[in-house]
């Protein structure tokens, strides 16, 4: 996801972090300075929801105007195909569940 905050903060008018928190406030959302800086320089690792609709509703924008999907980074992060070849016999034995067997008790 490619994080929009910047740039709909400067559609509204918004150029400074600073300016951007006053106005969370004035809507009820208190933000660290720390947290803001975070939220205005980068891409979030995560956000409450409840925080997003705040944002929104000051930006008057939605969700997906903050949050841009990128299917190219997916698509990227996507394993290959494993190919379905032999095992070498020096890998070592192969390890299989015992079901049915009961654990060994702690000591007593």
């Amino acid at each position: 996801m490619q994080w929009n905050l910047r740039l709909k903060a400067a559609e509204r008018g918004i150029w400074k972090s600073t300016e951007m928190r006053r106005l969370l406030a004035e809507a009820g959302l208190e933000i660290s300075a720390g947290k803001m800086s975070a939220l205005w320089t980068g891409t979030p690792t995560s956000i409450r929801l409840d925080d997003l609709d705040v944002i929104c509703t000051v930006l008057d924008c939605e969700p997906t105007a903050l949050l841009i999907r990128e299917p190219e980074k997916v698509a990227a992060r996507r394993r290959p195909p494993q190919q379905d070849t032999a095992a070498p016999s020096d890998s070592g034995p192969v390890v299989a569940p015992r079901f049915g067997c009961p654990r060994s008790q702690p000591p007593l």
